[in-house]
């Protein structure tokens, strides 16, 4: 089966959505740690918090305006959460001083949405073609990021950051444009299990051990490249590189990375584990560059490209493989709750890596700083060492008529089946969710069991 003319509108707008705010977000990163000296209460913690600040509440609102889709309807906490974010950019592009800065950003990650254009998608899309959906989101994410990186640069020298915030605020408001008349209504209520956070689920994902370690990685993954563009930026700068020409480092960066990344995935297939470790000590052997160029006064702008491609290389593997990895271990009908801890401790690392940057670098030095991110990277390989051996699993949801069945047979009938890994029954959604061993599972004699 193919993807529907609804279902390519849904995952088309839904991306552009996305792909507009998180423009806004990640555009700042490349340019603020220079342009925020033109304020007269700037601080290295301020400027930390200005660019991490928007992970807090990004954090904390998450899960909980997830849920809140749940209950009055996705487009309306979408449209809600677009207006606040548009709010933000306002107070940030008009703001004096650092201060109104750092509240403009914090107001930004309030504008929460994730959860719930996820839950969008999977509202407008049949089962077997919503992963095809998901992957366009997910790519414009990583797209967005790529594109904040080479254009904000040039953005922010014509406009200033007053400039990027305005345009950040026009791309929100253009994004509840299109919710409101591009995006389609539900035409299919999706089990939400596996997409949205449950309440009752929320403890067991916490203290879910493998997924505790993929939380804390992701958070430690965002806390350093949060540390990388407050620090890289001002360096590229010293080098007689300004805001209006950074592109020309970022864009071979980012190009040669890629190839790396391609590397990786292809020893991933193959030693999963040895792939995550070597993505993180490449990631460390950044910083120990850093470390050593600033003890030694060597930096130069041949030495800071070959750290990117590094620290790059590595930060595009983890970045896409530890979300799949989640998914994967998350029990059946749980993925939806084990995402959004996964997305809040994302969000709280960039906070973290702001904070920790700007406390760092003003009570003590650079030095310090690439030191203590080096400990973490060291501390983040020793509590990867301890991820058990991953066997990949998919997941399948079977409608079933809870009124012929006991949840008891119907968990044990299920149960008998070759393959079965997991099993979650929702009685009050008709569903079972299964996780199975593809090289055992028969799909059609599963759904035979059910009828």
């Amino acid at each position: 089966m193919i993807v529907n003319p609804t279902e390519l509108r849904a995952a088309f707008s839904l991306a552009a959505i996305y792909m507009s705010r998180m423009l806004g977000l990640f555009m700042v990163m490349p340019v603020l740690a220079i342009l925020a000296s033109q304020y007269h209460d700037y601080t290295p913690l301020y400027i930390g918090l200005a660019i991490g600040g928007y992970g807090l509440t990004q954090a904390i609102l998450q899960i909980p305006f997830g849920m809140l889709s749940d209950k009055i309807g996705r487009k309306p906490v979408i449209i809600a959460g677009l207006i606040v974010f548009a709010i933000g950019s306002l107070l940030a592009a008009q703001a004096d001083s650092m201060v109104w800065l750092v509240v403009g950003r914090v107001l930004q990650g309030a504008g929460a949405i994730a959860g719930a254009v996820m839950a969008l998608a999977a509202d407008v899309t049949r089962e077997n073609q919503r992963t095809k959906v998901m992957a366009i989101i997910g790519i414009s994410i990583g797209l967005s990021f790529y594109l904040a990186l080479l254009i904000g640069p040039a953005l922010a020298n014509s406009g200033g950051l007053s400039g990027i915030f305005y345009l950040t605020a026009g791309l929100a408001l253009i994004g509840v444009l299109l919710v409101v008349f591009a995006v389609p209504n539900a035409v299919n209520i999706a089990p939400m299990g596996d997409i949205l956070p449950q309440t009752t689920q929320l403890k067991q994902m916490l203290l879910h051990p493998q997924l505790a370690i993929l939380n804390v990685s992701v958070c430690i993954l965002h806390l350093l490249i949060t540390v990388l563009f407050i620090q890289l930026p001002v360096l590229l700068d010293a080098q007689g590189l300004g805001l209006a020409n950074q592109w020309q480092v970022y864009l071979p960066v980012l190009s040669v990375s890629l190839v790396g990344l391609l590397v990786l995935i292809r020893m991933g297939e193959h030693w999963v584990k040895s792939t995550l470790l070597l993505s993180v000590i490449l990631l460390m052997c950044a910083f120990c560059g850093l470390w050593w160029s600033h003890h030694n006064d060597a930096f130069s702008l041949f030495w800071l490209i070959a750290i990117g491609v590094i620290f790059f290389t590595g930060f595009n593997y983890l970045e896409a493989h530890l979300p799949s990895m989640v998914s994967s271990i998350a029990p059946a009908g749980a993925k939806g709750s084990a995402m959004g801890i996964y997305a809040s401790s994302q969000f709280f690392g960039a906070f973290l890596g702001g904070t920790l940057t700007g406390l760092l670098v003003s009570s003590f030095s650079d030095a310090v700083l690439y030191t203590v991110v080096i400990g973490v990277c060291i501390a983040w390989l020793i509590l990867l060492s301890r991820l058990p051996r991953q066997t990949r699993f998919k997941r399948v949801t079977l409608s079933v008529n809870i009124a012929q069945w006991s949840v008891a047979e119907l968990s044990d009938t299920l149960r008998q089946l070759d393959g079965v890994v997991d099993i979650t029954i929702v009685e009050t959604e008709q569903a079972a969710y299964l996780k199975v061993d593809t090289t055992h599972f028969d799909l059609a004699q599963a759904q035979q069991a059910v009828q």
